[in-house]
């Protein structure tokens, strides 16, 4: 359609040039053709002028144009693109939520089946239990007068015949003391004024009176034995037992610490070996001291020998305390360097608060943490520490270290700790440290049984005593009664 302004211009073009024909005509004194060809001529330039003028005027028009209309489309695709990566963020978080219930879900189920088994084997123990309480009852002799029946033995008693060979059993000495009087023993121990206590400590080492006491670690809630801490004691020249934490600030004191330290890796070395020939998944902590690791010739001793046996380092685990690692110098942190470059991993115990840095300690080669389960479930810590208790474990778990919940004493701990997404715990619930059995002893009672058999070879491979020892008395007595009832009641 024709624009109004269009044919307006056209108007003023026509009476531009009938006014200039008849200017010409008139004032110049062209005849009536001349003025006419001349008003045709600046007609037809006039609008020559304004058709190139308008086409000039659209071709830039069209080009502003076509400049929103591509950047229109640039803007489009950005907004395609952002709304295609947001949908792939969504379905990636969808598949993450689908996998993640699936295994809650699996887990769950693992879970439920591993209490069917304990319910199973509970009720298989206690049916056993009654078994022979009946046929004890039926077949027992009638007393004699004036003399008590002898009680029955409980089922640690049986327990602890039924331990591994490595575990130490007690000489016919100790066994005749109570067992109250060897644990006040150990738990009160004499006074002795410093001097006292130092040259026992050095009597007992220079003697050889070092034992070494093993507590397992177990998955949560299998409860399969995983790993073992060594626990130091020191004894006397009277046998009565001395703790690592009455002895240990006395010996750092009196410059032993060291020689007791490369002792006790002796020791643990030697007990990961023995452990490792039935479970090569086993692991053992071994405490190191804070004085240990920044003395130049005592960690220069224990270096070289863990240099010897880094075959198993992977299987060996160093133990600092807390304030060990928050107090280190530039010394023992290259120390703590070459152990590391030598593939040894760490843990950290004697944790007082949850004020932890996990990447710091990542890097500086610290793969477990031990916690007290009391720390852990104390309402106060939600308020006095930078994360939750429920979320350590899963905050450490990015940075590649496992949380230890330690010390724990009931069944309703475990549960709480269930609930935080703990992997390992430690405590008397579990097992108490139990001493190691001297190489002496399992050669002799290896011999004894093979004479007793008549086999002239000694035994052929030691049962360690973490295989064993694991294994709750409730399943030897329950294995016992279904062969009792399969063999019939002859």
């Amino acid at each position: 359609m024709i624009r109004i302004s269009t044919i307006f211009i056209a108007i003023c073009m026509v009476l531009v040039a009938a006014s200039l024909g008849l200017v010409l005509h008139t004032v110049a004194g062209f005849n009536g053709t001349e003025s006419a060809i001349v008003a045709l001529t600046a007609l037809t330039f006039l609008i020559l002028y304004n058709a190139v003028s308008m086409r000039l005027r659209d071709r830039s028009d069209v080009g502003g144009q076509i400049a929103d209309l591509s950047r229109g489309t640039a803007d489009l695709a950005r907004q395609v693109a952002e709304f295609g990566r947001r949908l792939a963020a969504v379905e990636g978080r969808l598949v993450s939520a689908n996998s993640a219930s699936s295994d809650r879900i699996q887990a769950v189920v693992g879970e439920i089946n591993e209490l069917g088994v304990l319910v199973k084997q509970l009720a298989v123990s206690v049916a056993g239990h009654e078994d022979l309480l009946a046929a004890g009852a039926a077949a027992a002799p009638p007393a004699p007068a004036g003399r008590p029946d002898p009680e029955p033995p409980s089922e640690p008693a049986v327990a602890a015949e039924q331990a591994a060979p490595i575990v130490a059993r007690p000489a016919p000495a100790a066994a005749a003391r109570p067992a109250a009087a060897a644990t006040a023993a150990e738990a009160a121990p004499p006074s002795r004024n410093q001097p006292q206590l130092l040259a026992a400590v050095k009597n007992a080492v220079e003697e050889n009176r070092l034992d070494i006491y093993l507590q397992p670690m177990v998955t949560l809630p299998q409860r399969k034995v995983r790993f073992y801490e060594a626990v130091t004691r020191l004894r006397d020249d009277r046998d009565q037992i001395l703790a690592a934490d009455d002895f240990i600030p006395t010996a750092e004191a009196g410059g032993l610490i060291g020689k007791i330290d490369h002792m006790v890796m002796l020791r643990c070395i030697q007990v990961l070996r023995r452990l490792m020939v039935r479970n090569k998944d086993v692991g053992v902590f071994c405490n190191v001291s804070a004085a240990t690791l920044g003395n130049a010739a005592n960690f220069a001793q224990c270096l070289d020998f863990l240099e010897a046996n880094r075959a198993l380092a992977p299987s060996f685990v160093l133990e600092f305390k807390q304030a060990t690692f928050r107090n280190l110098r530039p010394t023992e942190i290259e120390n703590l360097a070459a152990l590391s470059q030598r593939g040894y991993r760490f843990s950290i115990d004697h944790v007082t608060d949850l004020r932890i840095e996990p990447r710091d300690l990542a890097d500086r080669g610290v793969r477990f943490i031990k916690v007290p389960a009391a720390l852990l479930l104390d309402p106060k810590q939600s308020s006095t520490s930078d994360i939750h208790p429920s979320d350590l474990s899963d905050l450490l778990g990015r940075f590649g270290i496992d949380l230890i919940a330690e010390k724990i004493e009931g069944e309703r701990a475990v549960v709480d700790l269930l609930d935080y997404d703990v992997r390992f715990g430690q405590g008397f619930l579990f097992a108490p440290p139990r001493p190691l059995r001297p190489e002496g002893a399992s050669a002799t009672g290896g011999a004894t049984a093979n004479k007793q058999s008549g086999s002239p070879n000694g035994p052929s491979n030691p049962v360690p005593m973490a295989s064993q020892a694991a294994e709750p008395p409730m399943r030897a007595t329950g294995n016992a009664a279904l062969a009792r009832r399969a063999a019939g009641p002859g």
